[in-house]
């Protein structure tokens, strides 16, 4: 009955626009809440007119993505519902760890406030789904390989099949827009944001696997955005905590760091992220998402992209600290982003509305520059059928994050990014040995030890550091217990540069004379500080937030015990290991 109804709402709306006589008839909200999507053209004048019936607050409420909050129950609170049903906001970015069914009806609540609006436009629903929708959900969705794992299979099918699933999952929960895929090329080993979050330092890479994803996604009916724009791959300041600049020429950015983008830009995309970087060979005075010379100059003149531009978290200290959340937004619009991602507290958020509805009134905004964007943003939510789709159903949001053959994918992924770069004779371990294992390190030992435990005969026993650098009395501990251990596996885990205490502890372990396995949890240059090992596995599962990726350590602990390790290296060890490295028990 309800399709029937939102049928012949739609045919009305259109027998309405053709006798002048009945548009009276169709109320306002009819004509926002079932669309007519026939043709381009006919949407275009559908979006037109939309636009012209919008209040100022209206058009100024859809450029501004805010983060949500939640009450005590886990549900969004009511502060976000203002942010909704007062301030109008278009879009809305979510983060927080939830199972499917609560994540389902937590999206389901924001799509029914908006409803609840004079206009009733759908929201646009993002999250950071980098390796998958169990970034928001990990009890149910699926984990995979970070991209530079997934770098490291050299297979655009897993890049793609990663993406699509994902998108599959993300839409059944609610989701419209996922902030991925990653198209930096990380050319800086020391780079302290980027790193096992790309897909490696080769340009050709690092494009092909970004437009695979591109693809991945969007079959799906999920957003993708590729970001950072226009490359923040060469950076050596996080922009989470400082302003980072680049100051190599136009040529290495036309080279090495654009390319991925317009790989991007030609499969598809439908949005790309800005950078909070100073690219000096563009404007060496304003970050990417303030400069109109980046974003709309260089992105949408010479690369001749016409999607959504969404700033990157205008909470980062890069560009709250130097220009305020209401004058940051003012800039960013100015220069060419379509939305805002206000992920401050409250104040900031209510900040970013206010600045941007106040300098629409001045004129400082022009009536142009938003209805550029407001047109963008509609026509995204007419391709994505948010009008007609808004909410999911929990039970369906359950069934297909926990789909098996979900799980399976991933774990052959894992399997086939692994990178063995050196085996002296020590794996793999024989799992049907009665040998003693230790598992000693700093960073999910317990959890790393339990995988170690279902694939080994013998006892197993763990020792983990209390922080990342272990102090000389701790390593003497992990000794002790190597004494009565067989074979011993330390799971090392940096951000930037491997701490000196956990180079101690290899050196500790290996003088024992026991076989020691090394495995790289995060970046795979922490060989460089421990190049003596006998065996060593880069693993590439944690980013530089340490977030848990049982998926990828899980494939570690597999390849230990006799998995054929598949993965090659996307990115040069200085003077140890070229790109395409990669040893196999065959």
């Amino acid at each position: 009955m309800k399709k029937i109804l939102a049928s012949l709402s739609c045919f009305m709306l259109v027998f309405s626009l053709l006798i002048p006589a009945a548009t009276a008839k169709t109320s306002q909200k009819e004509q926002f809440l079932h669309p007519e999507t026939q043709s381009e053209k006919a949407q275009k004048g559908m979006i037109k007119r939309m636009i012209a019936q919008m209040t100022d607050r209206e058009k100024i409420g859809q450029l501004v993505m805010p983060s949500t909050f939640d009450d005590g129950s886990g549900m969004p609170n009511e502060f976000t519902k203002q942010a909704i049903q007062e301030y109008k906001a278009g879009s809305v970015i979510v983060y927080g760890k939830r199972t499917a069914d609560h994540q389902a009806a937590y999206n389901n609540k924001l799509q029914e406030w908006a409803e609840e609006t004079e206009k009733a436009i759908p929201l646009i629903i993002s999250a950071d789904l980098e390796y998958g929708a169990s970034q928001r959900v990990p009890q149910d969705a699926t984990t995979f390989p970070r991209q530079m794992g997934i770098g490291a299979t050299d297979s655009l099918e897993y890049a793609e099949l990663v993406s699509s699933i994902t998108g599959k999952e993300a839409r059944a929960m609610g989701f419209n827009w996922n902030y991925s895929p990653v198209a930096d090329v990380n050319t800086n080993p020391k780079n302290p944001v980027i790193g096992v979050r790309s897909f490696g330092e080769d340009t050709d890479l690092v494009a092909d696997m970004t437009a695979a994803q591109v693809i991945g996604n969007q079959k799906e009916g999920v957003m993708a955005s590729a970001k950072h724009f226009p490359g923040h791959g060469d950076t050596s300041v996080d922009s989470h905590y400082g302003l980072a600049q680049v100051t190599y020429d136009r040529d290495t950015l036309d080279e090495v760091h654009l390319p991925p983008f317009q790989a991007a830009i030609d499969a598809g995309t439908d949005s790309i992220m800005t950078a909070h970087v100073i690219i000096d060979a563009i404007d060496p005075e304003l970050p990417a998402t303030l400069s109109k010379k980046v974003l709309t100059d260089l992105l949408r003149d010479e690369m001749g992209f016409d999607g959504l531009i969404v700033t990157d978290a205008m909470s980062m200290k890069a560009i709250d600290d130097n220009w305020g959340a209401g004058n940051a937004a003012v800039l960013a619009i100015n220069a060419g982003a379509d939305i805002i991602m206000a992920t401050g507290n409250q104040e900031d958020q209510l900040e970013t509305f206010n600045a941007l509805y106040e300098a629409y009134q001045t004129g400082e905004i022009t009536r142009q520059r938003v209805h550029e964007a407001l047109e963008r943003i509609l026509a995204k939510k007419f391709k994505y059928n948010l009008f007609e789709e808004r909410t999911v159903d929990p039970e369906d949001a359950v069934e297909i994050t926990q789909t098996p053959a979900h799980k399976e994918a991933a774990s052959d992924i894992a399997i086939n990014s692994m990178t063995l770069l050196k085996n002296d004779g020590v794996l793999p371990f024989d799992n049907q040995s009665q040998e003693t294992t230790l598992v000693a390190g700093t960073t999910y030992i317990n959890q790393i030890g339990e995988k170690v435990r279902e694939k080994s005969e013998g006892d197993v026993s763990t020792w983990s550091s209390s922080s990342a650098d272990p102090s000389e009395s701790e390593i003497g501990q992990a000794v002790e217990l190597a004494e009565d251990a067989d074979r011993i596996i330390v799971p090392t885990y940096s951000a930037s540069v491997l701490p000196e205490g956990q180079v101690n502890l290899v050196q500790a372990l290996r003088e024992t004379g026991k076989p020691v396995a090394v495995v790289s949890l995060g970046l795979p240059y922490d060989i460089k500080e421990i190049p003596e090992v006998d065996a060593y596995l880069a693993s590439y599962a944690l980013d530089r937030w340490g977030t848990a990726n049982p998926t990828a350590w899980t494939g570690a602990v597999d390849v230990i015990f006799g998995e054929n390790p598949g993965g090659k290296l996307p990115v040069n060890i200085e003077g140890l290991f070229p790109m395409g490295s990669g040893l196999s028990y065959e």
